[in-house]
C-alpha cells in the first residue's frame, strides 16, 4: 500500500526507490501510513489461543518505536503480563476478512 501510494505521488519511481523512502522514515511516509491505517483494523492474537478473548480487532495508532501499547483493560482477556509476552499481528486487508 505505502509503495503504491509513493509511486502514484510521484515521490518514487520505482519499488527499489519507494523501499529507500520508508526505511528512511520520511515525514510522507508517516503520512500515508496514517492513511492507510484507517481504512484497516488489525487483529492481536497472543498464543495460546484458548477463547475468544484471546484474540481481537482493534483500530491502530501509530507511535514510535517498535512495541504495542495495550489499553490496560484488554491485558486480563489476552493474559498479557509484559515480561517478554510475544502477541501476533494480523492485519486482513480484503472486505470480506474484516467482516
Amino acid at each position: 500500500f505505502i509503495f503504491s501510494r509513493l509511486e502514484a505521488m510521484g515521490i518514487a519511481t520505482t519499488i527499489k526507490a519507494a523501499k529507500k523512502e520508508v526505511e528512511s522514515g520520511t515525514p510522507v511516509v508517516w503520512d500515508i501510513l496514517e492513511e492507510v491505517i484507517k481504512e484497516h483494523p488489525v487483529m492481536l492474537n497472543r498464543a495460546p489461543t484458548l477463547h475468544r478473548l484471546g484474540i481481537q480487532a482493534f483500530e491502530p495508532i501509530l507511535i514510535e518505536g517498535k512495541a504495542i501499547q495495550l489499553h490496560p483493560l484488554v491485558c486480563a482477556a489476552f493474559n498479557a503480563d509484559f515480561d517478554g509476552d510475544q502477541m501476533a499481528v494480523h492485519v486482513p486487508l480484503s472486505v470480506e476478512a474484516q467482516m
